[in-house]
């Protein structure tokens, strides 16, 4: 009976921003402006096909790159004494102590024309490179942005391997390369999983960073929504519409996530 009293205000809260918003979301997909049952908004959304691959393929190439800087990162913080791990571990969140539209816009300070970087291009006689407005923009922006929901799973997994496993590995003659992939990265995977999954769903569905950084020429699912609520382009049920698909995506590749870690725990986690 204690439990149930305490888990009430969680029931309450979970109702009223997360149940009832996506209810709504679902019955405006499925009507039109006069409030009657149609599938014409979810048959629309097939037109903005290239958006979703536009915002699946930056939001996975973010994903990979994040990954690639964010595992050495993490192995390494992982591997020091305690006291220089707190340090480099504030620095990983030291940006997250800052507002996220504050941080895109320092970026576009960097990367425009007349920005930082480019200023410095020119001083050195290298020659102004065109950076903002582009897809690259929007990449660099996901992969500063979401980078420490990578590190940190990916540390807290690492820091949690027993070295004595990893003795093992080496009395029975197994070289660092072999210790690595054959141990270290196997053990680690729930931590990839986690890390890949907190970068890739933000990544997938931003506007802010495309917005800012992208410019026009590279809209993503985020923005398209956006439009359809706050835009000129004024269509709540289209905007429903395009939201509850990218609910499904979203759900599916989560799942998909976890079908992996579950394979990676009953496995046992080192390879053979």
């Amino acid at each position: 009976m204690k439990a149930k009293s305490a888990a009430a205000p969680y029931i309450v809260w979970m109702s009223i921003f997360i149940i009832v918003p996506m209810i709504l979301v679902v019955i405006f997909a499925f009507t039109d402006k006069s409030g009657n049952f149609t599938l014409k908004n979810i048959a629309e959304v097939g037109q903005y096909s290239n958006v979703f691959l536009r915002s699946i393929w930056l939001g996975a190439l973010a994903t990979v790159i994040s990954l690639a800087l964010g595992y050495p990162l993490a192995y390494i913080i992982s591997h020091i004494n305690a006291r220089r791990q707190s340090i480099m571990i504030m620095l990983v969140m030291l940006p997250m102590w800052m507002n996220f539209l504050l941080r895109t816009y320092a970026w576009m300070t960097l990367l425009e024309d007349n920005g930082i970087i480019n200023n410095f291009l020119a001083s050195i006689g290298i020659g102004k490179i065109h950076m903002i407005n582009t897809s690259g923009a929007v990449v660099l922006g996901m992969v500063y942005n979401y980078i420490p929901y990578m590190i940190l799973p990916l540390y807290s997994v690492l820091t949690k391997i027993d070295s004595s496993v990893i003795e093992a590995a080496q009395d029975l003659g197994a070289n660092q390369t072999e210790v690595f992939t054959k141990v270290i990265f196997p053990m680690s995977m729930p931590g990839v999983i986690s890390g890949v999954t907190m970068v890739f769903v933000p990544a997938v569905s931003t506007f802010i960073i495309s917005k800012m950084l992208g410019g026009g020429a590279n809209l993503m699912i985020g923005d398209l929504i956006d439009m359809q609520f706050l835009g000129s382009a004024y269509n709540p049920n289209l905007g429903s519409a395009i939201s509850l698909v990218l609910m499904v995506l979203i759900l599916i590749c989560m799942g998909i996530m976890n079908q992996f870690s579950e394979g990676e725990n009953s496995g046992g986690g080192i390879m053979v």
